[in-house]
């Protein structure tokens, strides 16, 4: 089925980058862990360095080359994989582990509780992301997310772009891929095109902040069926 605006039920939401602000959240984070253990780095750049190494630790499970793991075990590879390059030893596990909780603490940007309790008003809403469902979790409940339910890859059993993790949610809900839109922001057109090839609508949010001050673009480069500013003009051009 093609998609069509007036037959849509659901809204699903990437989460990094799109709902909540990871790179400003992950540096705090690592300078409220790492600064009083003596050590002084751009923090920014560490949360850029942790966060380059995310797509390269989806692929080995999206490729085969791994079983499925979540993303906290993940994150965590990912952390030691960064510290020896930032000069950081000798800290003990329980800093560690704390702070690859950091994913769990981010905020969300400033139009999303309310734009979401909006559009709640009129949609289920649901996140289909590459987090796992605790963390999701964690998220949701630190900023006042309205969910009907967490979806993603965890359940799935994959990782985005991959199409089951689409599917998947839309089968979690009984709806058929056209009543279903993904939600992004404008720089992750690869997820807005592998949802749109599986017959769900697309919507972009601009986010020109993900990467720092007015780094990432506000249009998508892949085609959309909305492009939004905010959540809440997301929600104007929707009828919500």
């Amino acid at each position: 089925m093609t998609f069509s605006r007036c037959d849509l039920r659901a809204l699903f939401f990437d989460v990094f980058g799109t709902l909540v602000d990871w790179r400003t959240g992950v540096a705090r984070e690592a300078e409220a862990h790492l600064k009083p253990r003596g050590y002084a780095l751009d923090w920014l750049v560490f949360a850029d360095a942790w966060r380059t190494e995310y797509d390269p630790a989806m692929e080995e499970i999206r490729s085969g080359r791994m079983a499925f793991t979540k993303l906290d075990i993940l994150h965590r590879r990912m952390l030691e994989r960064i510290l020896p390059r930032f000069g950081i030893a000798d800290v003990t596990e329980d800093v560690l582990r704390s702070l690859n909780r950091a994913w769990h603490r981010l905020d969300g940007w400033p139009d999303v509780t309310s734009g979401l309790a909006r559009l709640g008003r009129h949609f289920l809403l649901a996140p289909v992301s590459n987090g796992n469902i605790s963390l999701l979790a964690d998220l949701a409940r630190r900023n006042n997310l309205r969910f009907d339910a967490i979806l993603g890859a965890e359940i799935a059993g994959d990782y985005k772009p991959k199409p089951r993790v689409y599917l998947a949610a839309t089968e979690a809900l009984d709806l058929a891929p056209s009543q279903c839109m993904m939600v992004c922001a404008a720089s992750h057109s690869r997820d807005l095109a592998s949802a749109a090839a599986l017959g769900l609508g697309t919507a972009s949010v601009a986010r020109p902040d993900e990467f720092g001050a007015r780094t990432a673009v506000s249009v998508p480069e892949t085609p959309v069926d909305i492009a939004a500013d905010s959540l809440h003009d997301l929600a104007d051009k929707l009828g919500a």
